[in-house]
């Protein structure tokens, strides 16, 4: 599993899961420290000023990873809990259609291939994702939160 945190600029940090790991709070809280100093590494224009947006999976809203955040100041936008997923749908779609052309034997190529292809994604293309989810929220705003089938 590839764990991805991207902004309009593009990738800001992504790491495999290890096999056989489970994505529970503490694992996440890992994964989101990871992340906090990787944003102070190559975001420093956003360090004390950025949000996160995850979904409302139990890892993501455990009361360690709740603990984690507050702590370190980190804001996130909430997830409606009945809306549809309201992340970008068009980082794990496109690398699909790149990597399913190929046969790579083994796992080591498969994230090797997958690290390429995110190197590959032009700003441009994260600028329009990050406008586009901006447009799903606005949408969500305006129904007050409630489910609706189309962005």
């Amino acid at each position: 599993m590839l764990i991805v945190f991207f902004d309009s600029k593009g990738v800001v940090h992504r790491e495999f899961v290890p096999a056989g790991q489970t994505v529970n709070g503490q694992f996440y809280v890992e994964v989101l420290e990871r992340l906090r100093l990787k944003v102070r590494r190559v975001r420093r224009e956003i360090v004390d000023t950025w949000i996160l947006h995850h979904d409302n999976a139990p890892s993501h809203t455990s009361l360690r990873v709740r603990e984690f955040l507050a702590k370190h100041n980190v804001a996130t936008l909430p997830q409606p809990p009945y809306s549809p997923d309201l992340a970008s749908p068009f980082l794990f779609p496109r690398m699909e259609r790149t990597l399913k052309r190929h046969h790579y034997g083994m796992v080591e190529r498969v994230q090797a291939a997958s690290m390429q292809c995110l190197k590959e994604i032009p700003v441009v293309d994260f600028q329009r994702a990050y406008q586009a989810w901006q447009k799903r929220w606005q949408r969500c705003i305006n129904a007050e939160g409630s489910y609706f089938e189309e962005f």
